[in-house]
């Protein structure tokens, strides 16, 4: 079916339901454990959907796909309907990776389903094949967006589980730091190519490649 595409065609055309479901799930996730703690204000703002559109950030998408490096646009939180802010904000933070943890889960179920089928099937090859390549490229995408939401830069996620570590003072200057905080990453990013390594990919593809190991899910 993709034979006769272009190469880079071929892989937006791979990457774009995993990408897509990937981050509105992750966004859906922190909107609904939000709710469950008390706070309706991504209820209120429309963004508990699985409407793509109202979860995507063009840039962010752009990004992933030129640098495998991406994001959503974030749901509104408001800490103050919390009981415990800084526990409850740890708790819908983690809700967005451990939704991508599950989709990489759902995504290995349909590669290791369908794969058999493909090898065994030639008459259905053209069908399964690409299939077969949605279900690994959506284990990959997902333990990418949770693996990068996973480090401690704010405002990424992994920043809150940090705070909620830290003595509350430090925490909040700590976190302050999110207003900078893609800046911080695109200087990571320039560091990277300035120094010849990729120093996000060597915090997160090591960790992507064990898991999608023990998924059974090759890179």
């Amino acid at each position: 079916m993709f034979e006769a595409l272009p190469d880079q065609i071929v892989r937006i055309s791979i990457l774009a339901v995993p990408l897509l479901l990937g981050l509105t799930c992750h966004e859906l996730a922190h909107g609904l454990a939000a709710l469950a703690l008390g706070d309706p204000t991504a209820k209120l703002a429309g963004r508990l959907t699985m409407n793509p559109i109202r979860h995507l950030d063009p840039m962010g998408a752009i990004a992933f796909i030129l640098a495998n490096i991406g994001w959503a646009k974030p749901v509104p939180v408001n800490a103050m309907y919390f009981r415990r802010p800084m526990r409850d904000m740890m708790l819908v933070s983690l809700a967005g990776p451990g939704a991508n943890f599950l989709l990489a889960t759902l995504f290995a179920a349909l590669f290791h389903l369908l794969l058999p089928l493909a090898l065994t099937q030639p008459e259905l090859r053209s069908v399964l094949h690409p299939l077969v390549l949605i279900g690994q490229a959506g284990v990959v995408v997902n333990l990418m967006l949770a693996f990068f939401n996973l480090l401690p830069i704010p405002p990424l996620d992994g920043s809150n589980l940090l705070a909620w570590l830290l003595p509350s003072r430090l925490a909040e200057s700590y976190l302050s730091l999110g207003r900078y905080g893609f800046m911080l990453l695109l200087g990571l990013l320039i560091l990277s190519q300035l120094a010849g390594i990729s120093l996000l990919g060597s915090l997160i593809f090591p960790p992507v490649g064990f898991v999608a190991g023990l998924l059974g899910v090759p890179l």
